[in-house]
């Protein structure tokens, strides 16, 4: 099991892997974009969990945590 440092880590270096926002970061994708995901229902699976959070940092402002995350520790 991946431990929190982990988990965020891969979050920070997870891309969108289908779709018009192919292979940008999750954290770079449009709010907008993600709210239709949350009012839609988000994709099942880890993908879905990672849009949910992403989500949820957006939400609250913590981007800028997410973007230095990757900045300091690549993959």
């Amino acid at each position: 099991m991946k431990t929190e440092n982990e988990q965020l880590i891969q979050l920070a270096h997870t891309k969108m892997p289908f779709g018009k926002y192919k292979n940008r970061y999750l954290i770079d994708l449009p709010e907008f974009y993600l709210i239709w995901y949350k009012n839609q229902g988000f994709p099942k699976g880890t993908l879905g969990q990672q849009m949910q959070l992403i989500y949820e940092i957006k939400l609250n402002g913590l981007d800028d945590l997410i973007r230095n995350i990757k900045q300091q520790y690549k993959v």
